[in-house]
């Protein structure tokens, strides 16, 4: 049986993620709360889980910033072999029934507090907002707690822990969803499964970064050889202000002629290329 890191404890967006996941492609998994998503990528680097599961898009929120710095800073060895799109359907939960006015905090992870902003500056605006390290946690302490104190977190969650849900559905928008990835260690990337449509994940930054059209050439390499881009998006390099890493996701493998020639050309441009991983795309 495989051994997966998650964000736990139980009850979280991953941890119910990872379960559908895991039935939807017949995995066989024991699932391994970590307190952060750092510490899960950091368990498949060090061997101590087989896989990983974690966030890494959000419709709502965009990006999360801990995967991707995770993946593009912390570790050489870890690849994407994987990803599962899981609807997000967040619940104002507490510990008893409240009415909306009788609420005083709502605790939560930060990526879930931004997906229902919209919610908490309208229907608890007097309401503080808290953070915490994930949204099982936060439904863990108001049932702990009690109180005047309410948390985001999903259903699943609020069954585990005991409490009441206030509110059902109160993210922001509609057809929230989130992309979960799998990683497993770089070496064991070639005997992940998959059939259909691949994608392939970059992450890429150099010299000549400051030229004017720079970016505009590195990815012309790709749109000159019909090779489309799904994501594009720039994270701070953390060496000062203005140096960026750009992370990118291209349609096809990077075995794929187009897009192996895409990227050996890219190289040409910057001073460091990253190909983090060729998965089924979900």
């Amino acid at each position: 049986m495989t051994r997966v890191a998650y964000l736990g404890p139980e009850g979280t967006n991953s941890h119910e993620a990872l379960l559908a996941a895991a039935a939807a492609t017949g995995t066989a998994c024991e699932p391994v709360s970590m307190a952060t998503i750092y510490d899960c990528v950091m368990a498949v680097q060090e061997g101590a889980v087989e896989r990983a599961f974690v966030p890494i898009e959000n419709a709502l929120e965009g990006s999360v910033n801990a995967t991707l710095d995770a993946l593009a800073v912390e570790t050489d060895d870890v690849a994407i072999v994987g990803e599962h799109v899981h609807p997000i359907h967040t619940c104002l939960i507490a510990k008893d029934s409240l009415a909306l006015e009788e609420v005083a905090s709502v605790i939560s992870h930060p990526q879930s507090i931004g997906q229902c902003a919209h919610f908490l500056r309208t229907r608890l605006p007097r309401a503080a907002v808290l953070a915490a390290s994930s949204t099982a946690e936060a439904v863990r302490r108001v049932a702990e707690d009690g109180g005047t104190t309410a948390a985001l977190g999903s259903r699943i969650a609020a069954e585990l822990y005991g409490c009441e849900v206030l509110c059902a559905d109160v993210d922001d928008a509609a057809g929230n969803e989130t992309r979960f990835v799998w990683l497993a260690r770089r070496d064991a990337a070639a005997t992940t499964e998959g059939h259909g449509p691949f994608k392939t994940a970059v992450v890429f930054w150099g010299v000549g970064a400051e030229a004017p059209g720079w970016l505009v050439r590195c990815l012309s390499e790709f749109a000159f050889r019909g090779v489309n881009l799904t994501r594009i998006e720039s994270r701070p390099r953390k060496q000062g202000l203005g140096r960026y890493m750009f992370f990118a996701d291209l349609e096809g493998s990077a075995s794929d002629g187009p897009v192996a020639q895409g990227l050996e050309a890219l190289r040409g441009h910057v001073e460091h290329l990253r190909v983090l991983g060729s998965f089924p795309a979900a």
